[in-house]
């Protein structure tokens, strides 16, 4: 095989499901019959049963919708979307565990694929005995499986807990025993990787993602995940899926991500006693006030917030922090505001304006919103808390891992 050789070909692939089960088990006993197909040789009759095929029948909804890509060698190919998208539907079709409604698969090579936790294990044997039935499964023999089951055990970390039934492992453990079968065992031409990573600690993700690029060089891997910091760290090109269809087929990764942030509602939210509210709010960027429901501003440029603040009791004083969200709702930069003398600023009874400099917005590439908090000087009590606000997109020609960016100049001092 060349490095360069196609191991994934997907023309066309389409998947339908129903939402009622009786209808669906229905459905299949019909779709059996046709399978049989009696009306081999009647040519008006054949294109008839294609036509039905094409359409939805009621109840029944495009799991996947007419996909296409083809996957070489050396490539690692991100599936990211919203729950929903198809994307494990996709995966599962092609490992074989369903089988499209249309269109063709072509795999060349060993393929390996964790697409659920512990898939293909049996609960009541030992993580060895199992590892030993995977390996026979696959054709290799004892002396083989003996060969690697050293490498295997230290790669999942699961030190003695090897000889005890699968049924007693975390998802955790699942995961590591799954991934390094994977990995090691059957040392495939194409690897299907479907959110394995999300249960793990990061010493064990880290560990699973250095195995995952040497793998890479040598052969295709398929990785379907909600975390853009791994798919921006090792996908090679990225797909884009939203109700079964490719939305966008991304060579660079970081214009699928951007897509894909696109996608994503981030929803306002207020709390806190009342006793204080924010009258306005808006985001200037380079000097000019950004509008729009979503601005999308370039990296690295320069911003500042403006906030008309009110709080209903005279006597009460305030401070303010002020919060950059990404598009998990995660706080990925605090702000406490402070005065010129560097103490937190109180603000007090009644309305004021605050401007609030934010220096160069230095964030990766994503969907963004803020968070603005009032509290009680005294007591901390939170007056007023809105989240979501001022949404905006940074755009960027590279995605980084994590979501904010400060370039350093290091020097280097030789002995």
């Amino acid at each position: 095989m060349s490095d360069s050789e196609i191991l994934v070909r997907v023309g066309n692939v389409s998947k339908k499901f129903c939402r009622s089960l009786k209808k669906s088990l229905w459905y299949g006993v019909q779709d059996m019959a046709r399978e049989v197909n009696p009306f081999a040789g009647n040519a008006e009759k054949l294109k008839s049963i294609s036509a039905f095929e094409d359409s939805l029948r009621p109840g029944e909804f495009w799991a996947v919708n007419d996909v296409s890509f083809e996957l070489r060698r050396g490539e690692c190919l991100g599936l990211i979307g919203r729950n929903g998208a198809g994307k494990t539907t996709l995966l599962k079709m092609l490992n074989g565990l369903i089988k499209p409604d249309h269109g063709r698969i072509e795999m060349r090579g060993r393929v390996g694929a964790l697409i659920a936790l512990g898939a293909g294990f049996n609960p009541i044997l030992t993580g060895r005995e199992n590892i030993y039935v995977n390996g026979s499964v696959l054709g290799l023999t004892k002396r083989e499986i003996d060969a690697k089951i050293g490498e295997i055990i230290d790669f999942a970390e699961i030190g003695e807990f090897i000889d005890s039934p699968v049924q007693s492992y975390s998802s955790g453990m699942n995961v590591r025993l799954g991934f390094a079968v994977a990995v090691i065992l059957i040392e495939p031409d194409v690897l299907f990787l479907d959110e394995v990573l999300a249960v793990g600690d990061i010493g064990f993700t880290i560990k699973c993602l250095n195995a995952v690029r040497r793998m890479a060089a040598r052969s295709a891997v398929i990785f379907v995940s909600h975390n853009m910091q791994f798919v921006s760290s090792f996908c090679s090109r990225v797909i884009v899926m939203e109700k079964g269809k490719t939305l966008l087929d991304a060579s660079n990764p970081a214009d699928g991500i951007d897509r894909y942030y696109s996608m994503i509602n981030l929803d306002r939210q207020v709390s806190g006693t009342g006793e204080a509210e924010m009258l306005h709010a808006s985001l200037v960027v380079n000097g000019v006030e950004a509008d729009g429901a979503e601005p999308q501003i370039p990296q690295g440029a320069q911003a500042h917030v403006l906030l008309t603040l009110r709080i209903a009791d005279p006597q009460k004083r305030a401070h303010l922090d002020v919060y950059i969200h990404d598009e998990a709702m995660t706080a990925i930069v605090c702000l406490p505001v402070q005065d010129e003398a560097g103490e937190p600023l109180r603000i007090g009874g009644g309305q004021a304006r605050v401007t609030v400099p934010l220096g160069s917005l230095e964030l990766n590439a994503g969907k963004y919103s803020f968070v603005i908090a009032v509290r009680d000087a005294t007591n901390s009590l939170s007056l007023c808390r809105l989240q979501g606000v001022l949404p905006f997109r940074i755009f960027a020609s590279h995605s980084h891992w994590g979501k904010i960016v400060r370039p350093s100049r290091a020097q280097i001092k030789c002995p």
